[in-house]
């Protein structure tokens, strides 16, 4: 059997506002490009996308700093509110230096600034005020979602990962990575099992 990898990307979405259904989007998007899914597809989807259908934004003009925002601000020269919303995205500070604060996020990962977006989050999309984007409350369920409603729609059986980019620590550039995922299994256990 021969196996193929074949990447389409998706185009036509647009923006994506909150409240947006994502899984709509993208099936019009699917129709518009004349693909099919088929089981065994994989779609992946990447997290900005997701957070903003979700409304995982907020309103750095609402955010009112701890002590410890104000403290750990003074020694990364970041805007205090933004610290603040990094502290309740994440379990623990692990570095930090001028510029940059590497956490624990909440969900485990081990990421810079607690993957807190600035970028492409325009003030025309959510109102006035500047606004940041944080990663979704739970990648795995909005995995899910996306993933049995598509099924819904094409009675296939698909996969779905959400991405994002993180740094890698003392290193230069990104990474992608899988924050959430459904359709299939994330991890194999081969435990037991003869290799090559």
């Amino acid at each position: 059997m021969t196996a193929y990898l074949i990447l389409t990307a998706l185009t036509g979405i647009g923006l994506v506002r909150p409240g947006d259904d994502l899984s709509q989007l993208i099936e019009l998007a699917l129709g518009r490009a004349d693909i099919h899914l088929e089981s065994g597809d994989v779609l992946v989807v990447t997290q900005k996308v997701v957070s903003k259908a979700e409304g995982c934004l907020i309103n750095l003009e609402q955010i009112e700093p701890s002590a410890r925002a104000f403290q750990l601000a003074g020694e990364t020269e970041k805007d205090a509110r933004l610290v603040e919303v990094i502290l309740h995205e994440s379990r623990r500070i692990l570095r930090k230096r001028p510029g940059l604060i590497i956490v624990e996020h909440r969900l485990g990962f081990i990421c810079a600034n607690a993957g807190i977006d600035h970028s492409n989050v325009a003030a025309e999309e959510s109102g006035a005020g500047e606004w940041v984007l944080t990663l979704p409350k739970d990648p795995d369920t909005s995995a899910r979602m996306i993933c049995s409603r598509l099924k819904e729609i094409t009675n296939a059986d698909i996969g779905v990962l959400i991405i994002d980019s993180h740094g890698r620590a003392w290193r230069r550039g990104a990474v992608g990575v899988c924050i959430g995922v459904a359709g299939f299994p994330a991890l194999l256990d081969l435990r037991g099992q003869p290799d090559l």
